[in-house]
């Protein structure tokens, strides 16, 4: 005995403590791996909010401290809201101060004090503090149109385990390991929570859960009360009406509720419409007038900075306010990360191939102000500009290609019909460049997507065949094979075919012939429908075959179920989102090429009174015996005009603004949260817009500039 206590006394302290680091060890690796999948990319927002937020603490009231707490929460941001608030301050601040620096700068460097600038400053500081004071708000409104996307196939999952098997945890257990992030990992959580003692049974954990989406998705804490419900049944005919009545609940839940945002948001997406397209379209029509009438008090850069600037954010907060409408619980439920083609989402390459191709576009549209600014014309033996006269035109007479005007204070233009022209080149290649490369980036992935839903809805059917083999007590070995010759023809013949083959000639098991990282069917049919119905098979199977039959065919009744509801959602809103859509992609571009095109008409009218005037012979010259050209220009200075050139610019940058947002209005709208989807129809839409505007601003320019050259001279007497 003494040996034996001697070793121990010896070894014993040693062995306790290694074994204690080692849990201690294990504790620390599983809790930083269950952070890491709740946080797959640290948030640089969060990470601002830890550092800076921290220099200045802002006290807030209660009631807005607990409203941004719980949006920090759902969003899963380790943030508390006072370092929110005190990061958008601080923010605001140094943004001020650095325009502030910048003005003092512009003053010393050109003598004048802007005054527009210190506008903008100010602008600047608003937008920087609403948006990283509404950060919190959006962050959990994209988490939870992300989650709530899949409500339903939560609910489905969790009804079809249970109706086999009544495990309240187990079929939890089974959703969150199918789902896919982020309601997945909000279940790990459920999970988590009751390990580490912060509740006692999975119920109240989860029932703490469902809380969160008191405020947006009551239909998904009635449908999980209901699962709760049927563990108390005593009857199994009426524990299984109860699990069916709640996918009933959430599916009805989810249309009343879209049902509703429809009819809302008809109201906003006009408004929308109207004010952030057509009346700021529409306003650049009279801009060369007001900016001459206003004696040069509004240059090019401000067109600029209203258009490109100012409305494009005001159009953004409208958006933004209808998006955080939205209610849950349908939308795409697909993980992008997840396909295996998503290394040529991330790619850089289409950037690189789509700058290429818009780069000599760009060169193109910047020629008039590379030969006026530049010596390349003088290094290449040319002229800094052309009459029309001299490359073959006569009908325009006199008229210079570019057509830029010296004064006392400067050069002025290009007011010229063929800068003009040159000018669309610069929307264009914009436009071409995130076409081309959204196109390259997109275009295989959701092809896959396409695919993979047309061989779920095939697969519906197939599933239905299979359960009945299954309940004719056929095993689920050759039911396989049989499924395989009936479905000849169909996308599922071949998956049916690949595991009927592991299973007669590899000697596989039927959960190994599916599910094999090899040689499993699963490898070349990459959906989650039917990984999640096969591994039901596997699970319900194990209790016999006739309760894997039921298991099947409920699931075949389900899935048909969602699509109903699913087309009667998109029925819904295919009104008010095909309008918007053609807004965008055909009135707003016909609108501004229309537009742009009488602002080159009017400008060039201008332009050739000044030009009459400074010949000598406007004095006695009248137009239509109302004025004469004397008193018109002496309104109308070309020195104060925006050329054309300018306006043109602004707003072709503004349709591809107006685009990128409308387009992610839409996608969300329609489907939730989805960077696929958003990415792929900006490319789609961009490409239609631009073309159509082009298009119509080429042939609206021409035909105008041709018919004022010709009337301006036909009407001076």
């Amino acid at each position: 005995m003494s040996n034996i206590d001697e070793i121990y006394a010896k070894y014993g302290g040693k062995m306790n403590l290694e074994l204690d680091e080692a849990d201690v060890r294990d504790a620390s690796k599983d809790y930083l791996q269950f952070k890491k999948e709740m946080m797959p990319s640290f948030s640089r927002y969060e990470q601002y909010c830890q550092s800076l937020g921290n220099f200045l603490r802002i006290n807030i009231s209660q009631k807005d401290a607990d409203k941004v707490k719980r949006q920090l929460d759902i969003a899963h941001l380790d943030v508390e809201p006072s370092q929110t608030v005190g990061f958008a301050v601080i923010s605001t601040v140094l943004v001020f101060f650095l325009g502030l620096a910048l003005t003092i700068g512009l003053l010393f460097l050109t003598g004048e004090f802007s005054l527009l600038f210190l506008f903008l400053v100010f602008i600047a500081c608003f937008f920087v503090f609403y948006y990283y004071y509404s950060m919190p708000s959006r962050l959990a409104n994209k988490w939870r149109l992300k989650a709530s996307s899949q409500m339903v196939p939560c609910i489905l999952y969790v009804v079809v385990y249970m109706r086999h098997t009544s495990n309240l945890e187990r079929a939890i257990a089974f959703a969150a390991k199918h789902l896919e992030a982020p309601l997945s990992l909000d279940f790990k959580k459920v999970f988590w929570d009751v390990e580490t003692g912060k509740y006692h049974t999975i119920k109240e954990s989860l029932d703490a859960y469902l809380e969160t989406w008191r405020d947006y998705g009551m239909e998904f804490i009635e449908a999980f009360h209901l699962i709760e419900s049927s563990l108390y049944e005593p009857d199994d005919t009426r524990r299984i009406l109860t699990l069916e009545k709640s996918l009933q609940v959430i599916l009805d839940g989810v249309y009343e509720k879209m049902l509703k945002f429809s009819r809302d948001i008809r109201s906003p997406l006009t408004n929308v419409y109207m004010l952030g397209i057509v009346l700021p379209t529409l306003a650049l029509a009279i801009l060369p007038l007001a900016a001459t009438l206003l004696q040069g008090a509004i240059k090019w850069h401000h067109v600029f900075v209203l258009f490109n600037v100012i409305v494009p954010f005001f159009v953004f907060y409208l958006t933004s306010e209808i998006m955080l409408k939205r209610p849950g619980g349908y939308g795409e439920t697909e993980l992008l990360e997840k396909n295996p083609d998503y290394y040529k989402y991330k790619s850089n390459k289409p950037y690189i191939i789509a700058g290429l191709v818009a780069l000599p576009l760009l060169i193109i549209g910047f020629l008039p102000l590379i030969f006026q600014f530049t010596p390349l014309a003088s290094y290449l033996g040319l002229q800094k500009d052309y009459a029309f006269s001299q490359i073959g035109l006569g009908f325009m007479k006199s008229s210079m290609f570019f057509d830029f005007q010296s004064y006392e204070g400067g050069t002025v233009g290009p007011f010229g019909i063929g800068a003009i022209f040159l000018s669309l080149c610069i929307p264009l290649a914009i436009g071409l460049f995130f076409m081309i490369a959204y196109k390259m980036k997109t275009s295989e992935l959701i092809k896959a997507r396409e695919d993979s839903k047309e061989l779920e809805d095939e697969f519906t059917g197939s599933l239905f065949q299979l359960g009945n083999r299954l309940g004719d007590g056929m095993p689920a070995e050759m039911a396989f094979g049989r499924i395989a010759e009936s479905s000849k023809g169909l996308k599922t013949e071949n998956f049916f075919r690949i595991v009927n083959l592991n299973i007669q000639q590899q000697g596989m098991s039927v959960e190994n012939a599916i599910f094999d990282s090899r040689r499993g069917a699963l490898i070349y049919y990459p959906s989650q429908l039917i990984s999640t119905s096969m591994r039901i098979l596997v699970e319900s199977a194990k209790k016999g075959l006739e309760i894997a039959a039921r298991s099947l065919m409920s699931i075949s009744d389900y899935v048909k179920n969602i699509h109903k509801i699913n087309e009667r959602l998109r029925d819904l809103l295919a009104e008010v989102i095909s309008d918007m859509r053609s807004n965008m992609t055909f009135l707003a571009p016909l609108l501004a090429g229309i537009v742009v095109g009488l602002a080159a008409m009017i400008t060039l009218i201008l332009a050739n009174l000044e030009k009459i005037m400074n010949s000598g012979a406007g004095g006695d010259v009248s137009i239509g015996g109302i004025a004469s050209v004397g008193n018109l220009t002496s309104l109308f200075k070309l020195e104060t005009m925006i050329p054309t050139y300018y306006l043109q610019i602004a707003i072709g940058i503004y349709i591809i603004q107006i685009v990128f947002i409308l387009t992610e209005t839409l996608v969300t709208v329609d489907a939730g949260e989805d960077k696929l989807k958003t990415t792929y129809d900006i490319g789609i839409n961009l490409g239609r817009g631009m073309i159509l505007y082009v298009v119509v601003a080429f042939i609206t320019i021409l035909a105008l500039s041709i018919l004022a050259t010709v009337t301006l001279g036909g009407i001076i007497n």
